[in-house]
């Protein structure tokens, strides 16, 4: 668009915004929209039109009605701690935070329920139920920093989601606001909601289908008692066998995580957990609820680990160390950017049985690619999440890195996975959607979309690619390399 073009639909958006929604703040100018021209996956950038930082329902249901009637693409954004490029900007858009929306309204100890604004940080609504003994099961990573509106968008998991859920098993209500400017509720508080039911469509919808404004959430009692047994293994198939050993015998974790030997490394010297570092792979397993029932699994878990092969096992002996070795895989993010320029962090599920598999599969791919790559992932439920570590000033090692991030992807289709497990597909995986569906089961999802939004307006060209696009990406793939994501910045 040319600046004299782009500045008039700048002026007409904010002489409309100050009107209709007043005491809505509007960022414009370059220096103030610049935080905002990615999210977690820092290798694509866009500037926008304007940043919107709306405060109530009536302010976000006032801002979509104005984009719906001037044709301006909208994207929703919390915290921007995602890692697909699910918040970033349209050029010719606006992006609308909700960062300031982070009140809760209630804390309902009866019915284990607590009702909040989209913007409230994971962290604090465990913390809010604190005083009455319970907690909010979903935890990813980010957790001190992600809103409860994104990990929605994302339907986000953590380390304990193989016992306690996914978001979509722990939100029993959300209120939204459709880009025309209806507010809808999706679920209930009651044990059925009249209608269809379409919060499990909601969430996990990535911002695509309506922008969320309020959401019940389901808490859980704080276990009396939560220990984790850490393994070490010589080998990362040993490893991936002892995952498949525990879930067969009908034991489920309330965590279940992997960290290869590259990850043990990064993190000791981070965060010093107390990891074994010459071991090929490690395991942290936690099992939580009474005393009785804590001990009698701990004993069954140590016993198939060593079956497994396992070479040294641990048991943490206070609440202390329990969360030292878990402060090793929350900080495994953070530990790689500490040992590489740039890390590039991927998302793919696959059966438990594949995992060692596929993590000899990545090892060929290092030497392909002439990259590093390190393991952290929820084995419990197969939800890996290898680290590519590249140069992102180098640009023949960010298109390496993508390139064999897309490989990975692939990988894990081919052993029966999916291309996403909880960061979304955004712009980062929509090439890989391609391989993973077929060309009616993406129309299918197009339906969807233009269900909820004909116009295309709400955070488009993401999550669901074209027939043309899939068509480019076919050749291409014939020939080597990968399709670039149009009119988006890159390294």
């Amino acid at each position: 668009m040319a600046t004299a073009a782009r500045a008039q639909r700048v002026e007409k958006f904010a002489r409309a915004l100050e009107r209709e929604v007043p005491g809505c703040t509007l960022l414009t100018e370059e220096e103030d929209v610049a935080p905002y021209e990615c999210d977690g996956l820092a290798a694509y950038r866009q500037l926008p039109l304007g940043v919107v930082l709306a405060e109530s329902e009536a302010q976000v249901q006032g801002v979509l009605r104005i984009c719906a009637r001037l044709g301006v693409p909208i994207v929703p954004r919390g915290a921007g701690t995602g890692l697909s490029g699910g918040a970033m900007p349209i050029r010719e858009g606006v992006v609308l935070s909700l960062a300031r929306m982070r009140k809760i309204t209630a804390v309902d100890p009866y019915s284990r329920t607590a009702t909040l604004q989209p913007g409230v940080r994971n962290l604090a609504i465990s913390e809010a139920a604190a005083p009455y003994g319970l907690y909010y099961a979903p935890d990813p990573s980010s957790q001190v920093a992600c809103t409860i509106g994104g990990n929605i968008a994302e339907n986000s998991g953590g380390v304990h989601c193989l016992k306690y859920g996914l978001t979509v098993n722990n939100v029993v209500r959300v209120r939204a606001v459709t880009m025309d400017g209806e507010i809808c509720e999706f679920g209930s508080e009651a044990p059925d909601a009249p209608g269809l039911d379409l919060l499990a469509v909601l969430i996990g919808s990535e911002g695509m289908f309506a922008i969320v404004t309020e959401v019940t959430v389901r808490l859980i009692p704080k276990p009396q008692v939560a220990r984790v047994v850490m393994a070490s293994f010589g080998d990362v198939e040993s490893g991936g066998d002892a995952v498949a050993a525990i879930i067969a015998a009908g034991i489920i974790p309330a965590g279940l995580e992997m960290l290869d030997r590259g990850a043990t490394r990064a993190v000791e010297e981070f965060v010093h957990a107390g990891y074994d570092t010459d071991a090929a792979a490690i395991l942290l397993c936690e099992s939580d609820g009474t005393a009785d029932e804590v001990a009698e699994e701990i004993e069954r878990l140590t016993r198939l680990l060593k079956e497994s092969g396992a070479t040294h096992v641990e048991t943490s002996a206070s609440e202390a160390e329990r969360l030292r070795f878990w402060s090793g895989r929350k900080n495994a993010f953070p530990a790689a950017g500490r040992i590489s320029p740039d890390y590039y962090c991927m998302d793919g599920t696959i059966p438990r049985r594949a995992i060692g598999r596929l993590l000899l599969r990545i090892s060929e791919m290092e030497a392909r690619y002439k990259l590093r790559c390190i393991n952290v992932f929820h084995a419990g439920d197969g939800n890996m999440h290898p680290l590519i570590l590249f140069n992102g000033n180098d640009r023949a090692e960010w298109l390496r890195a993508e390139e064999f991030g897309a490989d990975i992807l692939e990988a894990c289709v081919e052993f029966g996975g999916t291309i996403t497990g909880e960061h979304g597909v955004g712009i980062e995986k929509i090439n890989s959607m391609c391989v993973q569906f077929s060309p009616g089961e993406r129309d299918m999802f197009f339906a969807v979309k233009h269900a909820f939004d004909p116009q295309r307006l709400l955070n488009p060209d993401k999550g669901i690619p074209t027939r043309a696009r899939c068509a480019e990406y076919g050749r291409l793939h014939v020939r080597g390399g990968v399709l670039p994501h149009p009119d988006i910045p890159r390294f």
